[in-house]
């Protein structure tokens, strides 16, 4: 999966080339598969089962958004013995992603988030930030739906609307900023995809971005709410009152 079309900065050069990692990392890293995905799933259901209900995640703050909100801990499934060392792919073994988990209470869930795409958007947000510090308010462009805008990238030093690669398809995903100068991603196209093509069931007023989550290993992080109507993704806070 190929990733980011956004700045230049150093560290990002470096993840993108894989210059961080020796050679014979390289790939084992690229990208996790299947087995990975079950072996980790099932030791996740191991250990809740053994802890009464608990799960092997880190603690995060409340408001942390909710696809990034559990983060499994390997040394709490490492201590327990049920697994070896975490997956080649996972960051803290020298790969690219992090191993999360959604819907904890219902049916905990092990997903991904590509931390190629977190370093971009940290690297946008400090930007986003010093041009707030200097103007007292974010860079605004044109509104896109209810709190959620464009950036005037020109103004942060961009040449080019920031977009980053989708990991469910093969399109650009534009980056958005909200009312309190946080960066978002927008996955309407994807969502417009799967809504046309995917078995599922979500009616106006759901959270579709668990559409995404039904049929591939990734989670659409930084992202806010959408639902459908008329067939099509909506912002949530664009619902007809």
């Amino acid at each position: 999966m190929k990733f980011l079309k956004l700045l230049t900065l150093p560290l990002v050069a470096l993840v993108l080339t894989g210059c961080l990692y020796p050679e014979a990392q390289l790939e084992k890293n690229k990208m996790p598969n299947q087995a990975q995905l079950d072996a980790i799933q099932k030791a996740v259901d191991q250990y809740k089962q053994q802890e009464s209900g608990l799960l092997p995640i880190k603690t995060k703050d409340q408001d942390t958004p909710i696809f990034l909100k559990y983060p499994i801990d390997f040394s709490k499934l490492k201590q327990k013995g049920l697994i070896g060392e975490p997956p080649g792919t996972a960051f803290i073994n020298g790969g690219h992603y992090e191993y999360t988990i959604i819907t904890p209470e219902d049916n905990p869930t092990v997903k991904l988030v590509d931390l190629r795409t977190a370093e971009a958007l940290r690297s946008l947000q400090l930007k986003v930030e010093f041009y707030q510090q200097e103007n007292k308010y974010p860079p605004f462009n044109e509104q896109i739906a209810k709190g959620v805008y464009s950036i005037d990238y020109g103004a942060v030093g961009l040449e080019e609307a920031p977009t980053v690669d989708s990991p469910y398809s093969q399109q650009m995903l534009p980056i958005y900023i909200n009312d309190q100068g946080k960066l978002l991603i927008d996955y309407r196209k994807d969502l417009y995809e799967y809504i046309r093509t995917k078995e599922h069931s979500y009616q106006t007023g759901d959270d579709i971005r668990y559409l995404l989550t039904d049929y591939t290993p990734f989670s659409p992080a930084y992202s806010v709410p959408y639902t459908i109507l008329d067939g099509e993704p909506i912002f949530m806070s664009e619902l007809p009152s």
